[in-house]
């Protein structure tokens, strides 16, 4: 029995939380999407196969963490959804107000220009047995959900990324399993595979390996009074608290990045890194301080951390904002001292 893995492509360059009707409007990968393929290749079942993948710059990208140059199959390609192709759905709602009301009662409806399921259920199928043909053993496709969809005869809320599988027995292909995203563990080769993903420059990269390993130095203080710790929580969210540095608001966003990956603890500690809430001393607090012990990857007092930051401020809503930041910090290293 021959096994077909089915992988969604990842979250293509579309505002997060935005829904818009793409088929074959040729996308490539957000930097979401690109964290998303950078988690493949952790899932024991996805490595060491033949990866095959439609066409469109959205599966390529997401299959090359798998296979750097993967075999493109004709047929594996999205719908064709004609006039809405391309379109945010705010907009169709807007042009097409009739016809959008009916699709949301029947997934079927689309406009006549477009491509139908019966026909994308049939060379779809076509592309799998190709694929099957031209390689031995279980195989990596990465293709798109309504072709997905159209082999498991289910439609489910598949996420980016998620892997489906078919089963082969020669002559009939069998769903096996629907919309698994994989998740693996955030070790420092995990965390380091995210930040190459997301574009985060070098140097950004040394100063979050060296937050992470201050931080878990700050757990050990913790710990040795008492205070539980959750060391992997910590390190992974040092590992990951700037991974969106080069974008604004980088604390919000990188947040935002890691629950869409499905780690919505990790999400948290890192949306603290620049304002920490409460007055425990936990996984937040710890990162908090530890990002300010460090220039860079220098180690710093924090009197010369933010004496230099505040020359940078350019509003008195800045300088509120920094020394609140340096009264928190200065608090949490005080109840550390005191643990």
């Amino acid at each position: 029995m021959r096994r077909v893995y089915l992988v969604r492509h990842g979250h293509p360059d579309i505002p997060l939380g935005e829904r818009w009707c793409l088929g074959r409007t040729d996308l490539p990968l957000a930097a979401i999407g690109r964290m998303q393929a950078a988690l493949l290749p952790f899932d024991p079942e996805l490595t060491g196969k033949p990866v095959f993948s439609s066409y469109l710059m959205r599966a390529i990208e997401t299959a090359q963490p798998l296979c750097p140059e993967p075999r493109i199959m004709p047929g594996l390609e999205e719908q064709d959804l004609g006039e809405w192709d391309g379109l945010p759905f705010s907009e169709i709602m807007v042009r097409w107000p009739e016809l959008y009301a009916a699709r949301e009662k029947n997934p079927d409806v689309w406009p006549e220009s477009a491509e139908t399921p019966e026909s994308v259920r049939h060379r779809m199928h076509r592309a799998v047995l190709s694929c099957l043909q031209e390689s031995e053993g279980d195989i990596v496709i990465v293709s798109h959900k309504s072709a997905i969809d159209s082999m498991t005869g289910q439609r489910p809320k598949l996420l980016h990324t998620s892997v489906s599988v078919l089963e082969w027995d020669g002559e009939t292909l069998t769903p096996a399993e629907v919309g698994r995203v994989p998740h693996p563990k955030l070790t420092e080769e995990v965390c380091l595979a995210l930040l190459h993903a997301a574009g985060t420059l070098e140097h950004v990269i040394e100063h979050c390996r060296a937050v992470a390993g201050m931080a878990l130095q700050l757990a050990e203080r913790a710990e040795a009074a008492g205070v539980p710790i959750d060391r992997n929580l910590l390190f992974s969210a040092g590992m990951l608290h700037d991974v969106a540095r080069s974008e604004p608001d980088h604390a919000v966003l990188g947040a935002a990045w890691l629950r869409t990956l499905g780690y919505p603890d990790t999400a948290e500690v890192i949306a603290q890194h620049h304002d920490v809430e409460g007055d425990a001393l936990n996984e937040a607090a710890l990162l908090f301080l530890a990002d300010k012990y460090l220039q860079s990857d220098r180690e710093v007092s924090l009197e010369e951390r933010f004496a230099k930051s505040r020359s940078r401020c350019e509003s008195e809503e800045a300088l509120r904002a920094h020394d609140r930041r340096f009264e928190t910090a200065k608090r949490i290293e005080n109840m550390l001292n005191r643990s």
